[in-house]
């Protein structure tokens, strides 16, 4: 494989993952739309409502975990040098920040909805 084509990694993803890629591709797509909504929207990023996505991501590192094992069919006692662990330590760190990206947006967007503004209590937007 001489040179980087787009293509042949979407078929590869596609045919391991079958209509999973397409469901990750699209909550990717919507976190990233309502986490910049957000932060547009409110101005600043909020610490307490990041904290909460953050513990949440942890979760989510290790959901993408169990999804890599069950794509691959493989356990993580196939895995066999530094190479296969460094994947594993990226796959989780993807799915933590995805995770994270995710939930902050889903909790930014609740509290639009309710009409609360972090770090102001008892007062509306």
């Amino acid at each position: 494989m001489a040179g980087f084509d787009f293509a042949v990694y979407i078929s590869v993803f596609l045919e391991m993952m079958g209509s999973i890629l397409w469901l990750l591709v699209a909550l990717a797509v919507l976190g990233l739309a309502g986490f910049v909504y957000v932060i547009m929207r409110d101005g600043t990023i909020h610490s307490r409502r990041l904290l909460r996505a953050e513990i949440l991501g942890v979760f989510g590192g290790f959901g993408a975990l169990a999804l890599m094992a069950y794509v691959t069919l493989s356990g993580f006692t196939d895995a066999g040098g530094p190479v296969d662990w460094l994947l594993i330590g990226i796959i989780w760190g993807m799915g933590l920040v995805g995770t994270t990206i995710l939930a902050y947006a889903v909790m930014g967007i609740f509290d639009i909805m309710r009409g609360r503004v972090p770090g102001r209590a008892g007062q509306a937007a």
